[in-house]
């Protein structure tokens, strides 16, 4: 397993970040990091996302930086080529895997049924993003899910409504090895600059998944 996804996996939460604003990048990303946690996933469908990356990269070295909802070969190229870490897309799409592939580029595809679970094995691909996780039946469907690939070794990110109330209930399930969601970092608090609140939600978040078995520090 590889450095990256063993740090994800240790603190088991990806913030899942749409900004809007470049201004807005430094205390968004100071906030989350004095909270404790040195992981961010920038979602590429905002404006300001290809920049963020830049920024982030270049600033924050330290922070394991992912590129989120990469839909394009395109896209795949630019995440390689400004440092993202890993990449994550909401669904299973061929191309974009095999240019992740390619490039040798840390990426987790989504998938919402068995045929996406086994389209994405066929790559040798066995950590994989569960979206809409809450919408297509939540924890007891990923169970479920789960259950005819277990011998595989593979493990999910549930993300899509995810919260503080059921994260935990995902994080003791072992076919999970993070969850990951807007909720930290929402847009209103974003554009609000309500730092504070986006560190407490960070420290919150921790405290859960450290009491659901997983190694923060």
């Amino acid at each position: 397993m590889n450095e990256t996804l063993v740090e994800i996996e240790n603190y088991g939460i990806i913030p899942v970040i749409e900004i809007d604003e470049i201004d807005h990048i430094e205390p968004l990303v100071n906030a989350i990091m004095s909270g404790g946690l040195p992981i961010v996933e920038i979602t590429m469908r905002t404006k300001a996302g290809r920049k963020a990356i830049e920024i982030i990269k270049k600033r924050w070295p330290q922070v394991i930086l992912g590129a989120g909802t990469l839909l394009s070969e395109e896209q795949i190229r630019f995440a390689v080529d400004y440092g993202a870490d890993f990449g994550v897309s909401p669904g299973m799409n061929e191309r974009v895997v095999e240019e992740a592939l390619k490039l040798n580029f840390n990426f987790y595809p989504g998938i919402a049924t068995p045929s996406d679970i086994e389209r994405a094995l066929n790559y040798g691909i066995n950590r994989m993003k569960f979206f809409p996780a809450e919408s297509l039946g939540g924890l007891n469907m990923l169970k479920s899910l789960y259950a005819p690939y277990k011998h595989l070794k593979v493990k999910f990110n549930p993300t899509g409504g995810i919260n503080p109330e059921n994260m935990a209930s995902y994080l003791t399930f072992e076919g999970v090895y993070a969850v990951g969601g807007t909720w930290i970092a929402k847009k209103e608090d974003i554009k609000n600059g309500n730092w504070e609140k986006i560190k407490e939600s960070v420290v919150k978040a921790l405290l859960i998944s450290k009491k659901a078995g997983k190694k923060t520090k």
